[in-house]
């Protein structure tokens, strides 16, 4: 029999407005939104003078897990998402191995179904040269593109293969837009740039004006779903 939970008296928003409102759950899903007083449940929480909201999907985290659990793991990382209140997260491909093959991907996918406490997806990260594995991939919320230089080597900054990515997959496909030209020009002016004051100098303004330019052009030529990770910039959203 379905497991059935009811939350009373919590304050919750509608598109209407915000008022006291009791929640039933069944199978961890919503059921029904103020159930009559003889609905069967299995268990009761009093929520009186608190606030009930629905659980936050984080689209962009980095849990380094597999290969570099020295910073977090699938573990510590879910277990992070469910006391702020995320119930679902989508990870990076940017591990180690990077997750750019449909092996890989679903390897982590088998690894956070023993690790993870709250729901979890995972990017497929996009090469130069990978675009048969990212046709091929499913069990996915879409394809991540480095156009800047990150963390674990993704950099996809040629223009032919960028076309081929956009012009032969169909999943929606997610970048972080720095433009790498721009970004060794002011890495070099800054001679290195090894002070963390420095960051803001290097991936400046234009590096991500400019990269986004590009993905968005991308997007629009090859009617592609796109999304710009991290937009730091307002003339970004215009």
């Amino acid at each position: 029999m379905p497991h059935r939970v009811l939350i009373t008296g919590a304050g919750c928003v509608f598109p209407t407005g915000t008022r006291t409102a009791s929640i039933l759950i069944e199978d961890h899903r919503i059921l029904v939104i103020d159930p009559p007083s003889n609905v069967r449940v299995d268990e009761t929480i009093d929520a009186h003078g608190l606030h009930l909201l629905p659980g936050v999907i984080d689209d962009q985290v980095h849990f380094r897990d597999p290969g570099l659990t020295h910073k977090e793991d699938l573990h510590t990382g879910s277990l992070a998402c469910a006391k702020g209140g995320v119930t679902t997260f989508l990870e990076m491909p940017n591990t180690k191995p990077t997750t750019t093959s449909v092996a890989a991907l679903h390897d982590k996918l088998a690894l956070a179904a023993t690790k993870s406490v709250v729901n979890y997806g995972f990017y497929i990260g996009a090469t130069g040269d990978n675009v048969e594995e990212l046709q091929a991939a499913s069990r996915t919320p879409g394809i991540k593109i480095f156009i800047g230089s990150s963390t674990g080597n993704l950099l996809v900054d040629e223009q032919s293969a960028l076309e081929r990515i956009f012009a032969e997959t169909s999943l929606p496909i997610c970048a972080h837009c720095e433009d790498e030209t721009t970004v060794r020009a002011n890495t070099e002016r800054l001679a290195g740039g090894r002070d963390v004051s420095d960051h803001s100098r290097i991936r400046d303004h234009a590096a991500a004006v400019i990269a986004t330019r590009r993905a968005m052009d991308l997007a629009q030529r090859h009617q592609h779903r796109f999304h710009v990770l991290h937009v730091s910039t307002a003339e970004e959203c215009e």
